[in-house]
């Protein structure tokens, strides 16, 4: 006997179960997307704030998150042994992160595809967050 009213599989109507994930944005650390003049950051903002838009319209963004300073340290042990700056090994520089609403890895993937970040040869890292 099948409860087709009750059964998730069969309920057309039933939510779908979101996940969230992280998007960390990276930049190279001589990147050419520092932007020359005020009119340029100006342009580059609107995409940004379009792209934001979008994904807020199809209800995917849950915190947009903030862009990060370009100064801080990195601690290495327990020691506390502390380098200058969280750049000075890396071969590229986070930015800033968002947090994203996706069905699955592959959606998420997808709409990261639409950020302005490649117009300066940086790339978004889609990690998944566990809920603990």
């Amino acid at each position: 006997m099948h409860r087709m009213g009750n059964d998730a599989r069969f309920d057309a109507k039933k939510e779908q179960i979101m996940s969230e994930f992280l998007y960390l944005y990276r930049n190279p650390p001589n990147s050419p997307y520092r932007p020359d003049s005020p009119h340029q950051l100006q342009e580059r903002l609107a995409k940004w704030t379009a792209w934001f838009k979008d994904l807020e319209a199809k209800q995917h963004i849950k915190n947009p998150g903030h862009p990060l300073a370009s100064t801080g340290a990195v601690v290495k042990d327990r020691r506390g042994t502390v380098s200058d700056g969280p750049y000075a090994e890396s071969k590229d520089i986070v930015g800033g992160y968002s947090i994203v609403e996706a069905k699955d890895l592959a959606q998420a993937t997808e709409l990261a595809r639409g950020c302005p970040i490649y117009d300066g040869g940086g790339v978004v890292e889609v990690r998944p967050i566990h809920q603990m």
